[in-house]
């Protein structure tokens, strides 16, 4: 490859990291919300910061942005937002929703001071400030859709277990997200969640309260791997979760005491690949950002080799491992009836 082009390509990366800013203010302020309404036949500046309540001259600035970065379209004065990007962007129930990436990737960068410390003596941060966990719920939103689109889709026979109510514990539940989902998707199901962060604590209970699900849905603050409820649950669940909780071999071995025989445990989560060629991919590009920065808070991602003895070191069975559409992988374990 010759120089110019891989200074173009390195350019075009910088870019995208501008573009990732755009992006993160755009869902923040209600921008491409206010761009979809308006259709095909878009907005000024002038319009777009009247609808959304915005001084002009930023909001100039940022159209300018997101139309470089191929966000959105530029015609007679009008910007446009298409229905393909609207749709990753802001359709938070599909599985290809990438907006809360883009939030994650944006705040995650605001703890930049503190990355060189942690390479050069390996310390990490004790603690991530509220945004952070506010950024992960946002994140996870994907990883919920996901979920009901095509975990559920590769587990049948869970389906109907749920359809007929029963218990199920979301284990590090954070915000509460996957809990209310839960309750709406499955009315007759009871749901317990497990965390440990103070600040998501606050945040499930609220939505609990706001959603009204105080009868079906209570949320425990406690360290998960000292879940206590043996042989009471149908569905022992983590969400993109092993890799930041502090035991992880314990919260698993805690989570298969809690299932009743023939209950399921489940691990949803994004997989670093086995293989160092194997980084040469969307989702390896992706997964070896998202890990450096894991890095910072003292978590780390995994394989599903390392997921695998995991469980082993938990004393579980081996999971199945499946690889689901979305590049997402399912690790499943049932106990014996």
């Amino acid at each position: 490859m010759k120089a110019a082009d891989r200074f173009d390509e390195l350019a075009a990366g910088l870019g995208w990291f501008y573009g990732t800013w755009a992006i993160a203010l755009g869902l923040e302020l209600g921008l491409f919300a206010r761009l979809r309404e308006a259709g095909p036949r878009g907005l000024t500046t002038d319009e777009l910061a009247a609808a959304a309540g915005c001084a002009v001259r930023p909001i100039g600035a940022w159209c300018r942005a997101a139309f470089a970065t191929e966000l959105l379209d530029h015609v007679d004065g009008r910007f446009i937002l298409g229905p393909e990007t609207a749709t990753i962007l802001l359709d938070e129930e599909r599985p290809e929703y990438l907006g809360g990436q883009f939030v994650y990737a944006a705040v995650s960068s605001l703890d930049w001071d503190h990355v060189g410390e942690l390479f050069r003596t390996g310390r990490h941060l004790d603690e991530r400030p509220p945004r952070y966990w506010r950024a992960i719920e946002q994140l996870t939103r994907q990883d919920t859709a996901i979920f009901f689109e095509e975990a559920l889709a590769a587990l049948p026979d869970l389906v109907t277990v749920l359809l007929r109510g029963g218990r199920a514990v979301d284990v590090h539940c954070g915000g509460g997200r996957w809990l209310a989902a839960m309750a709406r998707r499955f009315p007759e199901l009871e749901l317990l969640g497990i965390e440990s962060e103070p600040d998501n604590v606050a945040r499930a209970m609220r939505l609990v309260q706001e959603r009204q699900l105080e009868d079906r849905v209570r949320i425990e603050a406690r360290d998960e791997a000292t879940l206590a409820h043996p042989d009471q649950f149908d569905l022992a669940y983590f969400q993109h979760a092993l890799h930041k909780i502090e035991r992880p071999a314990d919260a698993l071995a805690a989570a298969w005491r809690a299932l009743r025989a023939g209950g399921w445990l489940l691990v949803l989560g994004w997989c670093l690949p086995e293989r160092t060629e194997e980084y040469d991919s969307i989702h390896g590009l992706l997964i070896s950002g998202v890990d450096l920065d894991e890095q910072l808070g003292g978590a780390r991602l995994r394989t599903v080799a390392e997921h695998a003895d995991l469980f082993r070191s938990a004393g579980l069975p081996e999971p199945t491992d499946i690889l689901l559409p979305s590049g997402a992988t399912l690790l499943v374990a049932r106990r014996g009836a």
